[in-house]
């Protein structure tokens, strides 16, 4: 019986398709499901008498029979739940895979928990890797966004693959080989907390559009759609068009039947954790994830409504002036996400010595993923031109584009504010925005409060960057100075 080209494990949503792509682009695929010992029909059966009948699909039902019909060296693929779930498969693997085989997670595993398992199984003579995917069911069908890390011996061998089912953009795939152990899990980690600032920022112009202007929902997704033909153009403002026109049964917009509590699985609070280890300031990102904690608390938001009053002025300026405000603070908003995304990826890749493409990793976004836009080409010439770019802000193309918006951007955090309408992505873009411009912040009041209450120290401007001092402020303290944490 012929063996198939690569198999993979975990038929759920994303799983399921990422088969049918990669059969469809001419490889055997071997297919295995955890089976429910309870289940009337078995997913994998199910699978194959539907969407996976009279394909080149090799259905198994244990972990030997999975293994052994991959070719060597077997290329096994897991889409499977982040966490436990992982560890557990890969050592019910391990007594059957051989030295050389590639064991791949395709879920959005913790990038920490990917460079430890790399190790692990790199110590057993096993290649392992860990490949963001992003695009979600449509994306995994038709072309998605693949971002492998790990070994590099197992990207040769899964490269012909994972580049054939990916996104084509301009005669390119939208995958490619992102750096060392954890280094995939991390890209698309970060990927994550772009697009959940990406979100946000949508949802503040929505609300503003919504709150402010009164519009309708048609009106508003036409001018969602406008916005899409220009520098706002991206997948997220395309759906956000056809999300505001989509009519329930009763002929009104179904989005405002939607429940105002907001989901999350965890990648973006990843983010902004990193972001706080590793002492990079991803203030949008982690404003985004904590606006989705407070939708959490419908039932303390309502009542605080009752309780806690604003008495709002109405909005008495120029309807179209603010339209375009809007459609500004969007904008600076979103390249203020991904220049803290890539200041991460900087200081990330110095933390775990990687070598990170910063212009190829944006080439990968172009097409199939979910913060695919329009000006990731500008990001990708950023760095093909100045591939030590401290930071996104500092590109020619990018300080005239905020430039341009940064007026229509402050009229909106402004207005904002003054009518009671909650901004905290945009707010905190603008904020970064501002700090990052700015050649001296008040920080230096913030060093000698430390070292007032805890002798934690502070450098002087007048003496060489890197020596300490403490002073005596009250007279009654000592010169024993305390240890600190300097960023």
């Amino acid at each position: 019986m012929a063996k198939a080209n690569i198999g993979l494990m975990g038929l759920a949503v994303m799983g399921e398709n990422l088969v049918l792509n990669m059969e469809r682009n001419g490889f055997t695929v071997a297919v295995y499901n955890r089976i429910h010992k309870d289940a009337e029909v078995q997913v994998v059966d199910r699978f194959m008498s539907d969407r996976g009948k009279d394909k080149n699909i090799i259905p198994t039902y244990s972990i030997e029979e999975f293994v052994y019909s991959v070719e060597r060296p077997r290329k096994l693929m897991l889409m499977v739940r982040a966490g436990s779930a992982v560890d557990q498969i890969i050592e019910q693997l391990l007594p059957f895979v051989e030295e050389g085989d590639i064991i791949i997670d395709g879920g959005n595993s913790n990038y920490t928990d990917t460079i430890r398992r790399e190790k692990y199984l790199a110590s057993k003579g096993i290649n392992y890797m860990g490949s963001g995917v992003s695009g979600g069911e449509e994306g995994a069908l038709n072309g998605p966004s693949i971002m492998p890390g790990g070994s590099k011996e197992a990207w040769a061998g899964v490269k012909p693959i994972f580049q054939a089912i990916s996104a084509k953009v301009e005669g390119e795939a939208c995958c490619d080989y992102v750096g060392e152990n954890g280094a995939g899990h991390f890209v698309k980690m970060v990927h994550n907390g772009i697009e959940y600032g990406d979100m946000q920022i949508i949802t503040e112009g929505y609300q503003l559009l919504k709150d402010v202007l009164k519009l309708s929902h048609d009106e508003m997704a036409d001018i969602f759609s406008e916005w899409n033909k220009t520098e706002l153009n991206s997948y997220l403002t395309e759906i956000t068009s056809e999300i505001l026109a989509f009519k329930d049964e009763d002929g009104s917009a179904l989005v405002t039947k939607i429940m105002d509590t907001a989901g999350q699985k965890g990648t973006g609070k990843w983010t902004g954790i990193t972001a706080l280890d590793i002492g990079v300031p991803l203030t949008l990102i982690g404003e985004s994830v904590f606006s989705r904690c407070l939708s959490s608390f419908k039932n303390e938001r309502v009542a605080a409504s009752k309780i806690i009053a604003y008495d709002a002025p109405e909005f008495t300026g120029d309807k179209q002036t603010l339209i375009d405000a809007i459609k500004d603070a969007l904008y600076a908003s979103k390249i203020i996400s991904y220049a803290q995304g890539y200041a991460l990826f900087r200081e990330a890749a110095k933390e775990y010595n990687w070598n990170l493409n910063n212009s190829g990793i944006a080439k990968m976004w172009r097409g199939g993923c979910i913060i695919r836009s329009g000006f990731l080409n500008k990001i990708a010439e950023a760095y093909d031109k100045n591939p030590e770019l401290e930071n996104l802000l500092l590109d020619e193309f990018f300080i005239e584009e905020l430039h341009k918006a940064q007026k229509g951007w402050r009229k909106v955090v402004a207005t904002a504010v003054e009518l009671g309408i909650p901004t905290p992505a945009i707010s905190a873009a603008l904020a970064y925005f501002d700090g990052y411009r700015t050649a001296t912040l008040p920080a230096n009041l913030l060093q000698a409060q430390r070292d007032y209450f805890g002798a934690h120290t502070y450098e002087r401007v007048d003496q060489p960057k890197g020596e300490f001092f403490h002073t005596n402020w009250t007279g009654r303290g000592g010169n024993t100075a305390s240890r600190t944490y300097n960023v």
